[in-house]
């Protein structure tokens, strides 16, 4: 006589999946991992930055507008008007850092959580910018305990 609460027959499970099902059944066999990845998570932020309808570079226009500043800022830099060049590839980061922060959708900008981008983009960006603006010859900024930590680590 069969007992009334024993557990049915064992499900077949023919994917590999690793996480058991809403019901808590097991949807996996076997604890290798699939050879093809059929799905990744999405970075939070990480949807289009236009409707679906739009042309692909709309959709991708913040990603485009840092990418952009990045090229005329390199351009710059080649043409040997180095300071002006950095300035504009660090203020693209910051702009990107920005969108990061105020759009909700940003696109391929968006890489990881919204968090570590903003803090990347930056920290990136305001390191250049600072860089760029201490650079020699007549630098634009100077801080003065640089240079004496300068002096003091090159004592000879």
């Amino acid at each position: 006589m069969p007992a009334e609460n024993a557990p049915g027959p064992e499900p077949t499970v023919s994917d590999a999946i690793s996480a058991p099902d809403t019901e808590g059944r097991p949807r996996r066999v076997t604890r290798r991992f699939p050879l093809f990845t059929k799905d990744t998570a999405r970075p939070e932020g990480g949807g289009r930055a236009a409707p679906g309808d739009a042309p692909a570079p709309a959709r991708q226009w913040p990603m485009l507008v840092v990418l952009t500043a990045v090229g005329v800022g390199l351009l710059l830099t080649a043409l040997d008007v180095f300071r002006y060049g950095t300035l504009l590839i660090g203020a693209a980061l910051l702009a990107g850092a920005v969108m990061r922060w105020v759009l909700p959708s940003v696109g391929m900008l968006a890489v990881r959580s919204r968090f570590t981008d903003i803090v990347t983009y930056g920290v990136l960006g305001m390191a250049i910018v600072l860089l760029a603006m201490m650079a020699q010859p007549r630098p634009w900024l100077e801080i003065p305990f640089l240079k004496d930590t300068l002096h003091f680590t090159m004592k000879n």
